[in-house]
Order: C-alpha cells, then structure tokens, then sequence
C-alpha cells in the first residue's frame, strides 16, 4: 500500500454538507495555491433497494508552482477523506478513487445531486489509458482517470501485484483516506483542470452493481 493512504474501516456516524459545483480556480503558477474543496454527500439506490452513501470530506489540493518553470508542467499535492454507507451488510465493497484530470477541457455542469453526478465537459475528451503513478502525459482535447490507491498483493504464483483499488468485505461501513499524494501533469500548454472520482463497486445477496461518485472540479492553472 502506497504509503500516503490510509484505510479503515468502523461504524461511526458523520454528515457532510452538501454544496454547489462552481468551479474552483487555482491562481497563477508562480506560487504555490491552495485549495480546499467543501465535504458533500449523496445517496444512491441500487436494484435491490440498498442505498449507497457516499461522503467525501477534507478534500484539498496544493497546486504547485510550474515543475521546471514552463507552462506545460503542472503539479498537485491532493488529499481527501472517503466514508461508504450502506444500509445493509454487504458481501463486497470495492473502491477505486482517484482524479479525473482534463487538459484544455471543461468540466462543466454537474448532473447531480451534492456536486456528484455526471461528468459534463465541454468539447468532450479524448479518453486515453488511466493512470496509475505519479505522472502523466495529456495533449489538448485529453482527458484520463489517475487513480491514487495502490495495493499490494500477492498473485497466483506469490509475485508482487499492485491494484488501483481497495476492498472490503461483509462491511456496511468503510472509509479511505489519503494525504498529500502527488498529482503531475506534463504536456498540457493549455488550462488544465481535475475533479475527484470515486467508482464504487457493492454487491449484495441479491444485487451487484457499479457506483460513479464525482467531486468539484478544480483548476490546476
């Protein structure tokens, strides 16, 4: 497991508050910006009547000064803390959280509730390979998920193994956390954005299905 995250799982209880999704703008890269995102919450109701809270909490980003001093690096240090609620036991949690980042796209209205939702962007991306590691190359138009778990795990024949997603099991309580993980974008001459995902698989005794959480968009300068 990548040092920077942490995981645990407890019942606890724990609101967030729901915000609009109106873009948060990072300022030049001359210095370095901070920038803390609200918490939200959403609900979402599977086949068999589960619902499925996801809360998202001390979400921020440290956007770094341009890497090398051009225009078409960028750097972010990111943080946030996940909590996944459901509302009877079930056989298998599996979280992939990461970063959708955009170079010269817009991630515009938010199709949901809380700022989670449909992704909406302006031209629409280019969708390349999703990331995982540190750094990434996009071109304008592009857009990919970079992915900020990294387990390790032993595979079938005891070789190291990493997986950019954690998994519970016979839970109905969970949380993720992670802290100042790297985010470096390369390529991008233009604006470059990024929002927060969550891609939540649950299944249950008579359900299984496959949750996208989005986050507030934010500019990388």
């Amino acid at each position: 497991m990548n040092s920077r995250i942490t995981m645990l799982a407890a019942a606890c209880g724990a609101a967030a508050v729901a915000v609009a999704s109106t873009l948060i703008a990072a300022s030049p890269a001359d210095a370095d910006t901070r920038v803390v995102l609200p918490a939200q919450t959403d609900t979402k109701k599977m086949g068999d009547g589960t619902l499925v809270s996801m809360s998202r909490s001390q979400e921020r980003a440290i956007v770094n000064a341009s890497v090398g001093g051009t225009p078409v690096h960028r750097n972010a240090a990111v943080s946030g803390q996940y909590r996944i609620h459901i509302s009877k036991p079930a056989s298998k949690i599996q979280l992939r959280a990461g970063y959708v980042v955009g170079c010269q796209v817009n991630f515009g209205g938010v199709k949901g509730q809380s700022g989670f939702g449909t992704l909406d962007t302006t031209p629409a991306p280019t969708e390349i390979k999703p990331t995982v590691g540190s750094t990434f190359t996009l071109g304008p138009g592009q857009a990919t998920n970079y992915y900020i778990v990294d387990t390790e795990k032993a595979d079938d024949f005891g070789n190291e193994k990493h997986e950019p997603k954690v998994t519970w099991k016979k839970k109905d309580d969970v949380k993720f956390g992670y802290y100042n993980t790297q985010l470096t974008l390369n390529g991008c001459a233009g604006f470059a954005q990024a929002r927060s995902i969550a891609n939540v698989l649950v299944e249950t005794k008579h359900a299984t299905e496959y949750l996208v959480f989005y986050g507030r968009p934010f500019s990388l300068g």
